[in-house]
């Protein structure tokens, strides 16, 4: 089963309410929640909020790392190839959630080539990827040094060029929608009330002290970590780029676009069946489950 849907649509606690009523554990499919002391900005459910449900993938790899999703697909698949119990996916990242059950292949990486790239001038692999790929512009961020690292990684070790990525492999990849899994999935989404309930959700956030828990990863975060919504803008405060004001004002925006570009991704997977938002999370539990069942 899967409960997917943007951000602060409410799908962990529907998770863990069904998994109590049918005795089933729960995959995680987040981004973030894969690592470890990113607990509050990743809203990771506590221990306590877990009521003794088993979940898989959370805190699985520490902050320093790099965590593809090639790498979660196949710890993900190890899991569901191993559970004894029903599970229950449920998460906002559609790429790691579509990993998990469809037909999809992943770029190659090399970490010592990484490593070589990460110490280059990104003037100079920009202009590489430009002499290799006229149009290259319209598929990569050229000021975004991950994105422009990982697009020469992938071009010097399989000579693909991110055109080439977008219009034939990248696009066969997403849009057939075959799975290697049976699944019943249902999509929840606040709808109107989405933003309301970010704004909410971050300002309890920031009660239970999420800048303390960034001030306290400052120096342990990888590129992957640093990126994240909310992280990345109190990173820039507490590197004095910012008031920490701007940098939470910052922090709902990047959720928001974040929420409408999941709603988007959702939205266009024929499998994931919606079902209307109910504010009672009782009701809404309901719903899910008979939608799933």
């Amino acid at each position: 089963m899967a409960i997917l849907g943007p951000t602060a649509a409410g799908k962990t606690e529907v998770a863990i309410r069904i998994a109590e009523r049918i005795g089933a554990e729960i995959l995680s499919v987040d981004s973030m929640q894969v690592y470890r002391d990113m607990d509050i900005g990743t809203a990771k459910p506590s221990v306590i909020e877990r009521r003794g449900i088993r979940h898989h993938m959370i805190d699985i790899v520490d902050p320093e790392s790099e965590f593809s999703v090639a790498e979660f697909r196949q710890q993900g698949r190890a899991v569901m190839n191993s559970a004894d119990s029903p599970l229950i996916i449920t998460g906002g990242s559609g790429l790691h959630f579509r990993a998990l059950v469809d037909r999809m292949s992943f770029a190659p990486t090399d970490p010592t080539l990484r490593s070589e790239l990460e110490g280059s001038q990104l003037a100079d692999l920009a202009a590489e990827l430009k002499t290799a790929d006229p149009a290259v512009e319209s598929h990569v961020d050229l000021a975004n040094p991950r994105r422009v690292i990982r697009a020469v990684e992938i071009l010097r070790l399989s000579g693909e060029t991110p055109s080439k990525r977008a219009t034939t492999i990248e696009a066969e990849n997403l849009a057939r929608y075959l799975s290697d899994v049976d699944f019943a999935a249902v999509g929840l989404d606040a709808g109107d009330a989405t933003e309301t309930r970010i704004d909410a959700r971050l300002a309890k956030m920031r009660r239970s002290g999420l800048t303390d828990e960034v001030r306290g990863l400052l120096s342990r975060m990888g590129r992957t970590a640093r990126g994240a919504v909310g992280y990345r803008q109190l990173l820039s405060h507490l590197e004095g780029r910012s008031t920490e004001e701007e940098a939470y004002r910052l922090a709902a925006a990047g959720t928001k676009k974040l929420a409408r570009k999941q709603r988007t991704w959702f939205r266009r997977d024929p499998r994931i069946r919606r079902i209307p938002w109910v504010e009672d999370v009782d009701q809404r539990t309901d719903r899910a489950l008979e939608a799933l069942i």
